[in-house]
């Protein structure tokens, strides 16, 4: 494994759609690996292959739904059903310091392959519903600071950062 590049706004490759993934072979599975490390490192919640500059409908998300975080891959997903509506901040890897509001439903579930290219359907809700729609997003070549409601400012970024020690 290796970590990896993260890319950074104004890269023009952030802006491209990525292309279905066809072969699942050890380059597609190093892909995955070396995006895993890049994502531990950044310490993100996700991390789409397009931001490592690899254009290909892929990414991979840490649910922190459950008891143990849970780092789930997704190859060549769509969303297959959504419910309901949350309106929160988001933040991306791509562009550093920068946060906003961002509305996105609440609920998400998607179809996928996995990294053998078996298919599965996952859900989510929250903040891994959010993170699957934001690295869907970049498959599609759009940043969310397009969509963004807002953006926040540093006392409500300092704030923000208050409250989650507080959590």
């Amino acid at each position: 494994m290796a970590t990896r590049t993260i890319l950074k706004k104004g890269d023009p490759s952030l802006k491209k759609v990525s292309r279905e993934v066809k072969d699942f072979n050890e380059r597609l599975h190093r892909l995955l690996d070396d995006m895993r490390e890049t994502l531990d490192k950044a310490s993100g919640v996700g991390l789409a292959a397009p931001q490592v500059g690899v254009l290909r409908r892929a990414f991979i998300v840490i649910d922190y739904s459950g008891e143990e975080p849970k780092l789930m891959e997704f190859i060549n997903p769509e969303i297959v059903e959504t419910e309901g509506e949350q309106i929160g901040p988001e933040g991306c890897l791509s562009l550093p310091n920068i946060w906003g509001i961002v509305t996105r439903p609440e609920r998400v579930k998607i179809k996928a392959q996995d990294r053998y290219g078996a298919y599965f359907e996952a859900e989510g809700c929250g903040l891994t519903a959010r993170a699957f729609c934001h690295e869907l997003d970049h498959l599609q070549g759009v940043l969310f600071d397009e969509i963004a409601d807002r953006f926040l400012t540093e006392e409500e970024l300092e704030s923000l950062r208050e409250s989650e020690k507080n959590d």
